[in-house]
């Protein structure tokens, strides 16, 4: 049996509510579709405080996508340290960081030319 096609949109909504759930700050959906030979369709950018925080979003995550779309990542890379966590969801790649590490490798202004979205939190 083929497994069920998950919506970008429904993937993205609940990595940014897995996020949330644990006050991941500045998140940044940066949308690659428009750019030629990118490695997938968007990027998830947050950070947490601390490596301890990093585990907790990256944790939350996981167990909100299984939960509540029956995925898992197909590969997580960088959870042994908790400065800079990457979850592969194929189509979409989630990078969790701590604050100095997203400062110091800029992804944002890596890939400066997708169309980015600022996620506004109230907390």
């Amino acid at each position: 049996m083929a497994k069920k096609q998950i919506n970008a949109d429904q993937l993205i909504a609940t990595v940014v509510s897995g996020i949330e759930d644990v006050k991941g700050n500045e998140i940044h959906i940066l949308d690659l579709r428009e750019i030629e030979n990118t490695v997938c369709d968007y990027f998830i950018v947050c950070e947490g405080n601390s490596n301890t925080q990093v585990n907790a979003i990256v944790n939350s995550i996981q167990k909100k996508v299984s939960k509540e779309l029956k995925d898992k990542p197909w590969h997580i890379e960088g959870a042994e340290n908790a400065e800079w966590v990457l979850m592969d969801y194929v189509n979409i790649v989630v990078h969790v960081f701590q604050k100095h590490i997203r400062e110091y490798y800029d992804i944002e202004g890596l890939w400066g030319d997708a169309k980015t979205t600022v996620i506004e939190t109230n907390y």
